[in-house]
């Protein structure tokens, strides 16, 4: 593949991906604002832990093969087919033995997680690790071949569900169980689209000699996705045993409304940054070229976005989530601002080792982030719900710390450098903070409020405009694939 159309090709991913992401990211906080209304902070608490159990059985289903599909060099179009046929049925039917497993001791399970009671909701809710495992083959041969077309249409009905059918039984039931439904039709309807649209259909070939070979290039990504899990629900779990519901509720929604918010660019990047690694393995200034023109294009957008967290966090808790979620203002706006500093130096890292099939290093990474996470959560948890936001919030400094030593040592790459590119948007950034420390300081009220976020977002993309026109230029290469 020519350099021309390698990048043609990245600026046309990006294109479908950006508009999957807009688009989601206008329709999902309508569907989360409603259901935040409708729901409890109780019943997101009892979903919260049903996903994390899920994920964990998703991990062995999947034993990595989606990364092999995207990453390997296959030696011709049969050995493609073969391993694609080997790596589905030994995902389908992992899966279907997990759910199994998960359903004949869902009761003693339920009781481990914290949710004592809910077997059979969790039995139930399991039915999505057969659903995901069927899809995420056929999503890997998407993202190889960097079909995001594809996967657009599939995200937006997938993204759509929610107000078709969970806000609907949120109507109806106003329990968890608005939620589960809405989650399995997701899954169902996901499956159905990649299915439709797919060149490749499952055949009934295996071949041990085959998944043999293929375990050998996922096992450490197996592990390394077991230790991104635990990083990831850990603290789920801690919080869920040492906490009620309606305090675990509000400490994952505040973090999912970041997560929603900030998605709209490492959503739509991230899976094409890895994929456009991948292909720069073999070429090391081509690698760091690629990597240093993502990072500074996602730290153009997220940066500001950080600070706009954490200036505006009641404006943001007030109109997504509403009146009786406001004790998750404050960790929304510090959980915001050190999220969007974590995506800019710390998740590009993350997709350089898997992208140069070092899977061992990401795992060196989420080991010394557990070690120091994980102590520092079970301190946390027993003083208040304040001290427990703040250590999590500020955790993400720890695993930017450790990714740069890492990715310095490892990868010769520099945090000097990374900032160097950067340097643009944190000075357009800094421009547009001093407006917003005087602005709010001066008014506090709703009108004046979102006038001020308004005028923010205008100062930042004027100053990016007139101090560093390059760099606006960039911005826009990205967003819009210009004419050949």
């Amino acid at each position: 593949m020519t350099d021309s159309s390698f990048n043609t090709k990245i600026k046309t991913a990006i294109k479908w991906s950006v508009i999957t992401e807009i688009t989601a990211k206008v329709v999902t906080p309508i569907s989360s604002m409603i259901l935040a209304r409708l729901l409890a902070p109780e019943a997101f608490g009892v979903v919260v832990t049903l996903t994390m159990l899920i994920s964990f059985a998703e991990i062995f289903s999947d034993a990595g093969f989606q990364k092999y599909l995207v990453q390997h060099d296959f030696k011709d179009d049969e050995d493609r087919v073969q391993s694609t046929n080997v790596a589905f049925w030994t995902n389908f039917i992992m899966s279907l033995f997990i759910w199994a497993i998960i359903a004949f001791f869902r009761n003693p399970i339920a009781e481990i997680v914290g949710s004592p009671g809910l077997g059979y909701v969790l039995a139930i809710a399991s039915i999505s690790i057969p659903l995901a495992s069927f899809s995420s083959i056929q999503m890997a041969l998407y993202k190889r071949d960097f079909d995001f077309n594809t996967l657009f249409k599939s995200r937006i009905i997938g993204v759509l569900i929610p107000i078709i059918v969970t806000v609907p039984l949120a109507l109806i039931l106003k329990n968890y169980w608005a939620l589960v439904i809405g989650t399995i039709a997701r899954d169902v309807a996901n499956a159905l689209v990649l299915t439709y649209y797919s060149k490749w259909i499952p055949h009934f070939f295996y071949s041990f000699s085959k998944l043999k070979e293929m375990f050998a290039f996922t096992m450490w990504t197996l592990i390394e996705s077991l230790s991104i899990w635990a990083a990831s629900y850990l603290d789920i779990f801690i919080v869920g045993k040492c906490l009620d519901a309606y305090y675990l509720g509000i400490y994952k929604i505040s973090m999912i409304t970041v997560v929603q918010i900030s998605g709209l660019i490492t959503s739509a990047v991230t899976p094409i940054v890895f994929s456009s690694l991948s292909r720069m393995q073999d070429n090391k200034e081509g690698f760091r070229n690629v990597f240093f023109k993502f990072q500074k294009f996602i730290g153009m957008i997220i940066l500001p976005l950080g600070f706009g967290f954490y200036f505006y966090s009641d404006l943001i808790t007030d109109i997504l989530l509403g009146s009786q979620w406001g004790a998750a203002a404050d960790f929304i706006g510090l959980y915001g601002f050190s999220l969007c500093i974590l995506v800019i130096f710390s998740y590009l890292c993350s997709e350089a080792y898997r992208a140069l099939g070092k899977p061992k290093l990401s795992l060196l990474v989420q080991v010394l982030y557990i070690l120091v996470f994980i102590p520092a959560l079970l301190w946390a948890v027993t003083v208040d719900f304040e001290t427990l936001y703040v250590v999590r919030s500020l955790s993400c400094f720890a695993m930017i710390l450790i990714n740069l030593t890492v990715m310095y040592f490892a990868e010769k790459i520099s945090p000097i450098q990374m900032i160097k590119e950067l340097s643009p948007a944190i000075i357009c950034t800094v421009i547009m903070s001093i407006w917003s420390v005087l602005s709010t300081s001066y008014n506090d009220g709703f009108l004046w409020t979102v006038i001020s976020i308004f005028i923010s977002i205008i100062l930042y993309f004027l100053s990016l405009t007139f101090l560093f026109p390059k760099e606006k230029a960039l911005l826009l290469q990205f967003v819009i694939r210009k004419k050949r």
